[in-house]
C-alpha cells in the first residue's frame, strides 16, 4: 500500500527549474503554515486514502464553515489537497504525491557538502522503509 510515487515526483522535479521550485514549495510551506491548515492536512492524512467530506473535517477541528472553506481552498491552490465530488459530498484528501514532493525537496541535496551520506543512500533507506512497511501490512 505505498502512497508515495516517486517516479512522479522526479518527472515532476525535472520539469522546472530550482528557483521555480523553490517558489512553488515556499508557497506550499506558507499554506501549510496556518495553524488550521496544518492541522486540516494532519487530519487528512489520518483519513488518507479515502479521505473526509468537509462536514467531518468541521466536526473534528471546529472550524466555522466559511473559514473552513477558505482553508481548504487554499490548500487545494496550492495542490496540498484533492477534492471529488460524491453525489452531493465533497470528499477531501491529502495529495501525498505533492507532499512527498516536499520532503524530496527538503532531502534532495542532504549531506552533500560535507558527504556524510550520499544522497543515493536516502533514497536507498526510503525504499527499504517502505518494502519493511508492505512486510508488515500483509
Amino acid at each position: 500500500m505505498t502512497h508515495f510515487h516517486n517516479s512522479r515526483i522526479i518527472e515532476l522535479m525535472s520539469n522546472t527549474t530550482k528557483p521555480e521550485r523553490a517558489n512553488r514549495y515556499a508557497d506550499m510551506f506558507a499554506a501549510m503554515g496556518a495553524e488550521p491548515r496544518l492541522r486540516i492536512m494532519q487530519l487528512l492524512l489520518t483519513a488518507h486514502p479515502q479521505g473526509l467530506v468537509v462536514g467531518e473535517i468541521q466536526s473534528e477541528l471546529g472550524i466555522p464553515p466559511s473559514t473552513l472553506s477558505h482553508h481548504l481552498d487554499k490548500l487545494r491552490n496550492e495542490q496540498l489537497v484533492r477534492v471529488r465530488r460524491e453525489g452531493i459530498y465533497l470528499w477531501y484528501t491529502a495529495n501525498t504525491d505533492s507532499l512527498q514532493e516536499l520532503i524530496t525537496f527538503l532531502y534532495a541535496e542532504c549531506c552533500t557538502r560535507n558527504r556524510v551520506i550520499e544522497p543515493d543512500e536516502l533514497v536507498a533507506i526510503g525504499q527499504a522503509s517502505q518494502r519493511t512497511r508492505k512486510g508488515k501490512e500483509q
